[in-house]
């Protein structure tokens, strides 16, 4: 992780960190959307699966970009999140 030195010198925008710090959100969110964790702008909590669907199938998309690019355990730790992201959808999807 990046040190938050200000007078450490700061290189160009690296992608992939990027996209890494992008899946982590959009993680958040499908956890949220799901209504698995409050939402993180109100607090609230709010279940809404076509958002928490899209925020799934771009964190899907994203890791397929990213993974080679990753080392073996960072590769397994984004497949089983992916994983376990799609299986909780599925499971709460179904509820009322």
């Amino acid at each position: 992780m990046a040190s938050t030195d200000e007078n450490t010198p700061k290189g160009p925008l690296n992608t992939f960190e990027f996209l890494a710090i992008m899946c982590e959100q959009l993680a958040s969110v499908a956890w949220s959307k799901m209504g698995l964790q409050p939402d993180l702008l109100s607090g609230q909590i709010h279940k809404d699966p076509v958002q928490a669907k899209a925020a799934v199938d771009a964190y899907a998309a994203l890791t397929e970009i990213l993974s080679p690019q990753l080392e073996d355990e960072d590769k397994r730790r984004v497949q089983n999140l992916l994983r376990d992201l799609r299986v909780n959808y599925v499971e709460h999807s179904k509820e009322g």
